[in-house]
């Protein structure tokens, strides 16, 4: 069976090196906030192409406290996508504001940008754009609106690690890009992590205050602060993944079209990749009508699959009494009929 993933095989094409960093942060003596942080945090700014990045501890902290930087607030609404995870909305309702969610284009499963002006009113203050299974959203049209509206954006680009439109990168087109490096992720810790890139001094001032107790000065404290820290051990490792990540991605877009091109028989409706949009295929999606046969006849052929995502938000638990009477039927359709193929840079190898 090919699983989804297959982290044994992306840790032991770097074992040696991870282990003599392991050592070597713990020799140091010095495990929060510290030299690999620091180096990490530039690292992986020039790699995406900005002036900072923040670690924090996750992906939903680091899109939180970008919306908490950025003054987003009770009484305010963001518009965010019908279909994503749901912790790009819960950043919202953490920060005490309003999710608006405006529909995805249905071939790319990211945000419509022709729907996005209908839900702006006097109370919209920020658009939370996802790039879903490393594919951009259309970023320039939705800075066209942001700017239009005067409206702050923060990139959702947990998925999106060296996604690109052009030669520019996600989380480098809004006000703040929100990463995850959740171990699944294409640039993944061994544990969890996020990071925060922006190209703003006074933003990213404020948001290494925010992650620290609002503390820049051991026991002075300036603004209220949370604990928000990406560790010196999972920045050491990531420091290590960011070397191999474009090779990584590489290998996941030819295991992509592989699998594309043996399924091309399919009645399947593939996420589509616009042009001049660089596709870094976190995961691989397809819609189908029959679904659950489809991933029944997928499995007995040694293919094991997962859904990403069966619910979307708005019908949530947490969510539906909030929503009750609305309807997203492009987000139902989607969510109904979406299914996601094992996907790594090692899948041949793990027959």
């Amino acid at each position: 069976m090919i699983l989804p993933n297959n982290f044994k095989a992306e840790y032991q094409s770097i074992q040696e090196e991870v282990k003599a960093k392991a050592i070597e942060v713990l020799e140091s003596g010095w495990y929060i906030m510290g030299n690999e942080l620091e180096s990490f945090e530039e690292e992986f700014a020039d790699y995406i192409g900005v002036k900072h990045c923040v670690g924090v501890a996750n992906g939903l902290e680091a899109l939180f406290l970008s919306l908490k930087a950025l003054g987003i607030t009770s009484g305010d609404e963001v518009i965010v996508p019908s279909n994503t995870y749901i912790a790009t909305v819960l950043a919202i309702s953490q920060v005490g504001a309003t999710p608006v969610f405006v529909e995805p284009n249905i071939e790319t499963h990211n945000i419509d940008p022709n729907l996005i002006e209908a839900k702006i009113t006097p109370r919209t203050k920020a658009i939370l754009p996802v790039h879903l299974y490393g594919l951009c959203a259309d970023m320039i049209a939705i800075k066209a609106i942001a700017e239009k509206h005067n409206l702050v954006i923060v990139e959702d680009a947990a998925q999106a690690h060296g996604s690109k439109i052009g030669d520019q990168c996600a989380g480098t087109f809004g006000n703040t890009g929100a990463f995850s490096f959740y171990p699944t992720k294409n640039l993944g810790a061994y544990g969890d992590g996020g990071a925060i890139t922006t190209n703003g001094d006074a933003l990213a001032k404020k948001i290494r205050l925010l992650r620290n107790y609002g503390s820049a000065k051991k026991y002075h404290n300036d603004i209220v602060g949370y604990n928000s820290r990406l560790d010196e051990m999972q920045a050491a490792f990531l420091r290590i993944k960011l070397k191999h990540l474009d090779s990584w991605n590489d290998l996941r877009r030819k295991s992509a079209l592989e699998l594309k091109s043996q399924f091309s028989d399919q009645q399947w409706n593939w996420q589509a990749s616009p042009d001049n949009f660089h596709h870094i295929y976190h995961q691989l999606i397809a819609c189908s009508a029959e679904r659950d046969q489809t991933i029944d006849r997928l499995e007995k052929n040694g293919l094991k699959c997962l859904i990403h995502y069966p619910i979307p938000p708005y019908k949530s638990d947490a969510y539906n009494k909030m929503y009750s009477g609305h309807s997203y039927p492009i987000a139902d359709n989607i969510a109904q009929t979406i299914f996601s193929l094992p996907l790594h840079g090692y899948m041949w190898e793990a027959k």
